[in-house]
């Protein structure tokens, strides 16, 4: 039981005729709208679940830099005691 485009236009025009043209495209205008700014929200979400992950990896590429640096300081201060060994 589906309905074909002749149901579909008396169903528009009893609508009409109920609420009006300009009214039936003011609610057409509305639901336009809220159909937009729900897209804007998911779009605005998804970007805010990436940015965590996107400022995490930064922090801890930040943190591997800085444990380099610090390795390289530990292995020349190793070389130059066993240096100072000899």
């Amino acid at each position: 039981m589906s309905l074909g485009p002749t149901e579909l236009i008396i169903i528009l025009v009893i609508v009409i005729l109920l609420f009006g043209v300009g009214r039936v495209g003011r609610i057409g205008g509305e639901l336009g709208s809220a159909v937009a700014n729900f897209r804007k929200g998911m779009e605005e979400g998804a970007k805010k679940d990436q940015t965590p992950e996107s400022a995490n990896t930064v922090a801890l590429a930040a943190e591997l830099k800085a444990a380099e640096l610090k390795a390289a300081e530990l292995k020349a201060a190793l070389k130059a005691s066993e240096e100072s060994k000899v």
